[in-house]
Parts: structure tokens; C-alpha cells; sequence
């Protein structure tokens, strides 16, 4: 064996920022990919680390800084270096090995059976950013695509005075949405239930709030293992991504009251949202990613683009 073949060592330190570091560099040399909540190796490692070790994921983790030295066991450093050869050897994102991820400071239950919750609508139901298209009548909200819930949760956070109907196709997914409801003692406020597209849930809503399977084709293809891992039905929105969105907008103006407004993530295909309804009027919102990756499409505007759907 040369020395390139040899297996590289597996994470290690004595103490906390040692042992991050090392885990990070394993996870660079290995190249697996993030964007399950982190975006780099030091994020994931850092969060790995500290979750194996059952310390805060707000632990300082810089070489001066108060308890950032204290001293990490053989056994700690075993049981770490364990979970980031699991990282690497299944691919899977790291939200399904920790069973938890955050979106907005919130912390949500997530397996295998829904999609890592990452959604940049959380941004903007947390800074406000829709406030304006709400009105004080703005009671009932579909959180549609809900997944594991997490925005069904924050909507119900964000929104005291509302109530919230959070709608999937996949059972498995409304699983782990209940999981979350009963954690954050919103089942009150926050129900759940199985429905394909508005089919089951055709309203009124002063707002609906999704994020859609919307990934097109080509892009699935070359998609990378940690994705792969995910309910493919979350992801895959066909050819050019918008199969899902096209049957939505043209349901969405008959289940929208007269002022309701959808709120839609599109992620990296605003091209082919653009392409698909040209003629469409779109508030395009402002999220840490940009300015491209979620709009808002209000009732009018749907229904001048759908001239079967009667105006209020």
C-alpha cells in the first residue's frame, strides 16, 4: 500500500477545537456535500461534534475562548470520529443522523421519512416580510408541501391570531409533521392532513404558504448522495421543475379569498418559473440567497392569469 492509498486518519483532539477541526478536514478530504443546514466542513463538524458530545450547539468553539480548551476524552473522541465516518460512509445529511434541525433558531424532529426542513419562507415569516400583504382578517393559512411541518409551525408562531392547516401527499411526511405539532404544543392551532396538492384542502385561504417538489429533471440527475437520501417526492417537479406549480396556480385562485396571497419558493428555477408563466406578475422577496428564490403571487394576479377562475 502507498501512502496515498492509505485510509485517512479518522477525526481526533483533545479538545473541542481540535477535534472540530480534524472532523472537518475528514469531511473535506471525503467531499461529501452540504446544504442540509450548513454550507461548509467546519458548520457540520462543528455541529456533529457538539451534538455527539451533548453540549449546546452555541458552545464556543475558538482556541481562546472560555472552556473552548477543556479536554475532549478518548472515549468522546471515539464516539465523534464514529458518527463522521457514518456521515461519510451513508451520505445521509446530517439532520438524519442528529434527528434535528433548525430552521430560525426553532428546533424540528426530521428523519428519512420527510425532507430536511431548509426553507428560505421561514425567513420571511420570522423579518416580516409578507406582513404587508396580510391584512387584519388574515385568519386561515396552508402551509401546502408541509413535510416534516416545520413551516406550519413558524406560521403558527409568526401568526398568534391564526390557524393553520399544514397538507402533504406523503403520510410518512404528516408522521413527522405530528411529531413537531406536539413538540411545540401547537396542536391547538396547527392541524394536519393528507392531501394532493388542493385537492383535499381547497379553502378559503387568506394565505398559503409552499414549498414545492420543484427540482427539474436535469438537475435531479446530477444531484448529490446527501440529497438522493431524501423522499424523491419532495424534490422532483419534472421536466422543468414546474409540474406541481402549474397545477397549483391554476387551483390557487378558486381556494384564496378575495385579498389572499400565495407565497411559493421556486429555489434555483426562476428561469423556468418565468418561462412557464411569462405573463404572470410576481412579487419576488428578498432572502439571504437572493432575490430569486421566493415569490409572492397575489389572488388578482392569479386570476388575471386564469381567466376561467371568476373574480371575488
Amino acid at each position: 500500500m502507498t501512502a496515498t492509498d492509505a485510509p485517512l486518519a479518522q477525526a481526533h483532539g483533545a479538545t473541542l477545537p481540535a477535534l472540530v477541526a480534524s472532523a472537518a478536514a475528514r469531511l473535506d478530504a471525503a467531499g461529501v456535500s452540504f446544504g442540509h443546514g450548513t454550507t461548509n466542513a467546519h458548520d457540520e463538524a462543528a455541529w456533529l461534534v457538539l451534538w455527539r458530545l451533548g453540549l449546546p450547539l452555541d458552545t464556543p468553539l475558538d482556541a481562546d475562548a472560555p472552556g473552548a480548551g477543556h479536554s475532549v476524552t478518548p472515549e468522546q473522541q471515539a464516539q465523534v470520529a464514529a458518527l463522521i465516518e457514518e456521515r461519510i460512509a451513508t451520505r445521509k445529511p446530517a439532520a438524519y443522523l442528529t434527528r434535528e434541525a433548525w430552521l430560525q433558531g426553532v428546533p424540528f424532529y426530521v428523519d428519512e421519512r420527510a425532507i430536511v426542513p431548509r426553507s428560505f419562507i421561514a425567513e420571511l415569516l420570522a423579518d416580516g416580510s409578507i406582513d404587508g400583504f396580510l391584512g387584519a382578517e388574515t385568519r386561515d393559512v396552508l402551509d401546502l408541501c408541509t413535510g416534516n411541518g416545520s413551516l406550519a409551525v413558524l406560521a403558527a408562531m409568526a401568526y398568534p391570531d391564526v390557524h393553520v392547516m399544514g397538507a402533504d401527499l406523503s403520510p410518512d411526511a404528516l408522521a413527522v409533521a405530528h411529531i413537531n405539532v406536539e413538540r411545540h404544543g401547537l396542536a391547538d392551532r396547527v392541524a394536519l392532513t393528507l392531501s394532493d396538492g388542493l385537492s383535499a384542502v381547497p379553502g378559503p385561504w387568506d394565505l398559503i404558504l409552499c414549498n414545492p417538489p420543484y427540482v427539474n429533471a436535469s438537475s435531479m440527475a446530477a444531484l448529490p448522495a446527501e440529497y438522493r437520501a431524501e423522499p424523491e417526492l419532495a424534490l422532483a417537479g419534472g421536466a422543468d421543475g414546474m409540474d406541481f406549480v402549474r397545477s397549483l396556480l391554476a387551483a390557487a385562485p378558486a381556494a384564496l379569498r378575495e385579498h389572499g396571497v400565495l407565497v411559493l419558493e421556486i429555489g434555483n428555477e426562476r428561469a423556468h418559473f418565468e418561462a412557464a408563466f411569462p405573463d404572470l406578475p410576481a412579487f419576488w422577496l428578498e432572502t439571504s440567497a437572493g432575490d430569486d428564490q421566493v415569490l409572492l403571487l397575489t389572488r388578482e394576479a392569479l386570476v388575471l392569469n386564469n381567466p376561467s377562475i371568476p373574480s371575488a
